[in-house]
């Protein structure tokens, strides 16, 4: 004889998984533990957004954590000061050259890696990551004498040299960023449908075709991401700018800053407000891309 049992709405409240237990009192930690992070970090730089409306004479006398003395003279002031009309234009010749190459030699890069395989394919990889390894500083004294000693016409450089001019620090920031974007996109290319490249063997397509009609296109969000973030790694180069060019007319705008700065005094509101006009840019290019930026993130993290 069996037993025949009846599902009662009290039995199935009972069987019912209980909501709770020892962890529920703590879902609310991680959330509060985030925001208090985020508070800590984004703490210098609303106070450096604060302040550069703030005139120097009230901060000076009432300390940088108080509330008023408001004014948009900081910005006029650092705009004039700094000349930031012609460093502007600098920074663009030098930042699109440079992303655009960088992105376009690490394509042809981590297409070769992840396409072929070969003894040296990894060995290729290495090589061109390496430049990513060693800090730049190490290298300063190398370069330096390689430029100098490398001629070029004089309508590329004043001096006859790749020192002080545009294309040198433009080949110096595809040198040292080629090796990342080529060790992504290489992982990400490794990712695609091998079954898409036989098709197109078969139908006849060359490897140049390849390349351009599907390798690219696949690309596209991890070539978004990859293309904010190295934006905003050469507009705030500073290091290589300041060595490699020697005329102040040709510096990037981040080198202008130094113009803000006084021999016995500087004011540090002066300074935030040209570091916020500084700063618009790239705020601009994240948020214009930013589908494709955290498109390309995620897409990146699933893929093998």
């Amino acid at each position: 004889m069996t037993d025949i049992t009846v599902d009662t709405p009290r039995a199935k409240a009972r069987r019912a998984p209980r909501e709770g237990g020892p962890s529920s009192g703590r879902r609310w930690v991680m959330p509060v533990v985030l925001t208090v992070i985020s508070l800590i970090w984004l703490f210098p730089i609303l106070l450096a957004v604060v302040n550069s409306f703030r005139d120097y004479a009230y901060t000076a006398k009432y300390g940088y954590v108080s509330w008023g003395g408001f004014t948009i003279d900081n910005y006029k002031n650092a705009w004039q000061q700094a000349d930031f009309g012609i460093h502007f234009w600098n920074s663009l010749i030098i930042t699109v050259p440079a992303v655009l190459l960088t992105l376009f030699l690490s394509c042809c890069v981590a297409f070769v890696v992840a396409r072929f395989s070969y003894r040296f394919n990894l060995a290729l990889l290495g090589f061109f990551l390496a430049a990513n390894l060693l800090p730049p500083q190490a290298l300063l004294i190398p370069v330096y004498r390689m430029f100098r000693a490398i001629t070029v016409p004089l309508w590329v450089s004043d001096s006859g040299t790749l020192l002080n001019s545009f294309a040198g620090l433009i080949l110096v920031n595809v040198a040292f960023q080629t090796g990342f974007c080529a060790f992504v996109l290489s992982n990400y290319m490794k990712a695609l449908p091998r079954e898409l490249y036989e098709s197109a063997v078969i139908d006849g397509a060359g490897v140049l075709r390849q390349f351009f009609t599907i390798t690219l296109p696949l690309c596209r969000p991890a070539l978004a991401a990859l293309a904010v973030l190295q934006t905003t790694w050469i507009y705030n180069e500073f290091f290589w700018a300041t060595v490699l060019l020697q005329q102040g007319d040709k510096f990037p705008v981040t080198s202008s800053l130094n113009n803000l700065r006084g021999q016995f005094f500087t004011d540090n509101n002066l300074v935030a407000a040209g570091s916020m006009i500084v700063a618009i840019p790239t705020l601009i290019i994240f948020f214009v891309l930013q589908r494709h930026f955290v498109a390309g993130l995620t897409l990146g993290a699933t893929k093998g």
